[in-house]
């Protein structure tokens, strides 16, 4: 069988030949395992591969037309895989020390808390605010609209829209001090 050729083996191996497809294995898998290898620079992302491209001759052994030489057919294959593998991955691995140095930026559960309570006291201040103010400050600063466009929506002039968000911010501060809550985040 080690005498036998690439071709003869494809043949075999398109017939449901298990030898056939060990002989061909050992022949040429280390040469196709290097150049998988050089294009995707991970160890066990190329033994995957490698594992792919064998399972595909074996299912498409039939599909050989020997245009090419095996070895050429095993490489195109490879190839094909390898670049997919890399598209599908574009981000580089992690090793360990990388991942532990990368900084949570998330809320403490504390610092979490705390916002969702001063989150329900604005709300619940936002509440006892007139309807107009209310209306103003729901569009500027929850619906980001500008000055011209929430003059647009509610059909009131620029300034009425500046002065009634001057007092709503004024009046809103007043509630939420009174709540105990000065500004900001914590």
């Amino acid at each position: 069988m080690q005498a036998t050729s690439d071709e003869v083996l494809i043949a075999r191996i398109a017939g449901g030949d298990r030898l056939a497809m060990q002989v061909l294995f050992a022949r040429h898998h280390v040469r196709v395992y290097r150049f998988v290898l050089r294009l995707v620079r991970n160890e066990s992302t190329a033994e995957d591969l490698i594992s792919e491209v064998f399972l595909d001759v074996w299912r498409q052994a039939n599909k050989f037309e020997g245009r090419a030489a095996v070895s050429t057919w095993l490489l195109a294959i490879a190839r094909f895989k390898a670049l997919s593998a890399l598209r599908r991955k574009p981000e580089q691995e992690l090793d360990d020390e990388t991942a532990e140095a990368i900084e949570d930026t998330s809320d403490t559960p504390e610092v979490a808390l705390q916002k969702k309570e001063k989150g329900e006291l604005l709300r619940q201040c936002m509440s006892s605010l007139s309807t107009e103010h209310r209306e103003i400050i729901d569009l500027v600063y929850y619906h980001e609209k500008s000055v011209e466009e929430v003059a647009e929506i509610v059909g009131i002039p620029e300034a009425t829209v500046k002065t009634r968000m001057f007092y709503a911010r004024k009046k809103l501060g007043e509630l939420l001090k009174a709540q105990g809550i000065e500004r900001g985040w914590p």
